[in-house]
């Protein structure tokens, strides 16, 4: 099981093993993130080789620039599950409002080999 719980500079991430996914939601800019992120990496190699199937649900309203290397770190293992025949596939979810955001999603739509889909939403009031 994978869970970490969300602080003001950290995203909730969270595997649901009866929906297959691993969920990123929040803002990501911790002072150490690789050290944030270890335990995801850790979760990752250890479970994904014996995945069938796994969905990434990221959405994510600010990153700072090493946990954009993460993300891209985390999209590289799941293309390296889907060479595996694992089923891979990312949702990427962005507030409409938010211009940077949806730029964001299609940078790593660009840089990702797995079924991408960027979703916009609107933002309560």
């Amino acid at each position: 099981m994978l869970h970490i719980p969300a602080t003001k500079s950290t995203p909730e991430i969270f595997y649901s093993e009866e929906n297959q996914t691993l969920s990123i939601i929040g803002e990501s800019y911790p002072e150490n993130t690789f050290a944030f992120f270890e335990p995801v990496f850790d979760w990752l190699s250890k479970s994904l080789p014996g995945m069938k199937k796994l969905h990434l649900h990221v959405n994510i309203s600010y990153m700072n620039s090493s946990s954009t290397k993460c993300m891209l770190d985390i999209l590289d293992l799941f293309a390296a599950a889907s060479e595996k025949g694992t089923i891979v596939s990312v949702s990427w979810y962005y507030d409409r409002e938010n211009e940077r955001a949806f730029e964001i999603a299609e940078e790593f739509e660009e840089d990702a080999e797995i079924p991408f889909e960027i979703i916009a939403y609107e933002q309560a009031p």
